[in-house]
Parts: structure tokens; sequence; C-alpha cells
């Protein structure tokens, strides 16, 4: 098994890229920021990089492969956008109220510091509850309801605050990226700037073996409210294959059970996933890659239709051939995500392989 990873192989200007894309806010329907991030990137190393009118970057290299009457596509897409909130009010007071973009466990969000995206420039919030000492027994035991948290940007009324906030901005977790102990790290929106990172990068290793087919990496918008960006750009760029990379639940923490989710863990590698969703011929192509190449990987299943960008993918226009790579992630929507440096790595070598390894004439009809 490979044991050089991300430490060995990341190339420095790999590195910041990973982390100028965890610091760019991107609430779904708001990734302006972290796009630029893509495409200043992706333009340096892709043959054309273009953004459709809903949002989607697009970068792809030996495109003419895919022009050619029996050429062939693929497309690698990771979502980037992020859970976040939106403000829909502000009061007399100068607080800020605000609704869920994307799936929120409330309890995640008391006692967080927040920033508000607003027009003129990022605005600090808080959000907090009251104190634990002014609680009564029912209070203590009430689980808080989003409708009930509001943020506080240190306004003195509502007039001050509009004159910084606009009802309709995005709002997200502080940002921020902490190396942990053995290759871990952790942020607020691991999920999905791995996902991003990995086709991105991948893209960029992929360059270097001359693949023989057109190779796509999207970045795709609107992920957590419906899986919306995936479904606009695999109809533009028409592929014939497409994998798509996202977080998975990592198991090897305490209360999550492997016997639902599977034996996954930090570090493992990347997660090649069997189901229904999934081409056959595609997932055994991504594991014969991977054992061919020394990749570390795991496995696992999923009996219905992905809750990710891989689900969009499969069905769009006459149908595509798909696959799902997943990285592992702890602590998942949450301003704690964790997850593995080395599984990043492995899986845009992976990515890149599979890329490099598809020929035009083959079939992946199963």
């Amino acid at each position: 098994m490979r044991v050089v990873g991300w430490e060995q192989q990341v190339n420095k200007t790999a590195r910041k890229f990973f982390t100028d894309l965890l610091a760019a806010p991107s609430p779904s329907g708001h990734e302006e920021p972290v796009q630029e991030v893509v495409r200043a990137y992706a333009g340096k190393f892709a043959d054309d990089v273009s953004t459709d009118v809903h949002g989607n970057v697009i970068a792809a290299v030996n495109v003419g492969a895919g022009e050619k009457p029996d050429g062939r596509r693929v497309l690698f897409a990771g979502h980037c956008d992020q859970i976040g909130l939106i403000v829909s009010y502000i009061d007399d007071k100068g607080f800020l109220w605000v609704q869920p973009i994307g799936g929120w466990d409330p309890q995640q969000l008391i006692g967080q510091r927040m920033t508000v995206w607003a027009k003129d420039g990022p605005v600090p919030a808080v959000i907090a509850r009251k104190p634990i000492h002014l609680l009564d027994m029912e209070e203590r035991k009430r689980v808080v309801k989003m409708e009930n948290l509001w943020l506080d940007i240190g306004a003195t009324d509502g007039d001050d605050a509009k004159s910084a906030v606009r009802v309709g901005d995005p709002v997200t977790l502080d940002l921020g990226f902490q190396e942990m102990r053995n290759g871990l790290a952790n942020a607020p929106k691991m999920d999905n700037t791995t996902g991003l990172w990995v086709v991105i990068e991948a893209l960029r290793r992929v360059v270097r073996r001359k693949p023989e087919v057109a190779v796509y990496a999207v970045s795709t918008v609107c992920e957590e409210i419906g899986l919306r960006g995936a479904r606009t750009s695999t109809h533009g760029v028409d592929p014939d294959v497409g994998i798509a990379v996202d977080v998975t639940h990592a198991t090897d923490c305490p209360t999550i059970s492997k016997r639902q989710e599977g034996d996954l863990k930090l570090g493992g590698g990347p997660v090649i996933v069997r189901g229904p969703n999934m081409n056959p011929k595609v997932s055994d192509r991504l594991e014969a890659v991977a054992e061919e190449e020394k990749i570390p990987f795991q496995l696992a299943a999923l009996g219905r239709a992905a809750p990710n960008d891989a689900n969009s993918i499969q069905i769009t226009r006459a149908g595509v051939a798909t696959g799902l790579i997943s990285v592992p992630n702890r602590y998942m929507h949450s301003a704690v995500e964790t997850i593995s440096l080395d599984d990043i790595d492995h899986s845009a070598d992976l990515l890149a392989g599979f890329g490099a390894s598809l020929t035009p004439d083959e079939s992946l009809i199963p």
C-alpha cells in the first residue's frame, strides 16, 4: 500500500488553493466568492474555463477529444456551496432573524461566531441563547428551534443594523482552517470543499497523464438545496461518464453505527460507493485503478438514490454512466467538520487515474 500522502505530494500552490477555498464564503445561491478562487486556480492549467448562467464553473482539458464523432467526455463534479443562513427580518432593536440555507441542526448554531456577508463587506455576528443561569427546568429540556434563534451584530437599533445589513444577505459560520494531529484538519465547510478541491486538482493531475478523452471538472452550485447545479452543468457538458465527489459520514468516532453506514475511517482513503445510483462498470473501474496504482481505498454501499450530485448526473439527458467517490468526514454540517488531508490527496490521484484509464472505444453499458 502506498504511503505517500498530503505532506509528500501536494505542492504549496495546491495547499493554498485548499485553504483559500475554505476561506471563501459560498452559501447556496451565493457562490461567487469561491468560484473566483476556482477560476483563478483552474485557469493556470485548463484549456478552457467558463461559467454558465447558473454559476457553475466548468474547467476542461483535451476538449478536442470529446468533439470527435467517436469522442468521449468525462465529467468530475464537486459542489462548491455550503449550508448557511439568510437574513429574513431586522427588528427594531437591531437583531437579525434568519432562515436556513440547507440542512441545519439548530443546536449546532448556539454559541457560534458568524459572519454576515453584506454588500459593503463582512459583518461579524454571534448566535447565542439565554444563559444557563436564567433557564428554568422546562427551558433546559427544550430543543431550540431555528425560528427562535437570532443574530446579534452589535447594532444600537434597527436603523443601525439596516445601515450595515440587508434582508437577503447570506450568513455563514466564522470560516477558518485548523490542522490537527496525524494529518487531520477541521473547518466549517469541508462539505464540500474537499470534493471541490479533489475534482479541480484531479484535472490538474490528469493533464500530465495525457488522457485520450476530454475531461471536465465542474464546481457545481446549489447542491445543498436540491442538486441543482449538477443537473444544469451535466446537461450542458453532455458527458458519457460522470463522477461526483462529496463527503460521507466517517464511522470511526463514537455514536455512529458501522452496521448502517459501513466501516469508514479517516485516513483509510477515498470511499468508492457501490449501489443502484452507480454504473457497476464505473465502480469496478475505480476499484481497479486504485488497486493498480496502490491507492488506499474503502468501499461503501448505498441502496437508494444518492443525496448528492451523483443523483442528478445519473439521470440527465438519456442517462450518464455514474460513479461516486466519497471523502470520510466526522461531524458533518457543523463548525468542526473533520477530514484526513491524505484522503483528499489520494482521492485526486484516484480520479486522475480513472480519467487517464478511459479510452474512446470501450463500452460502459452494464
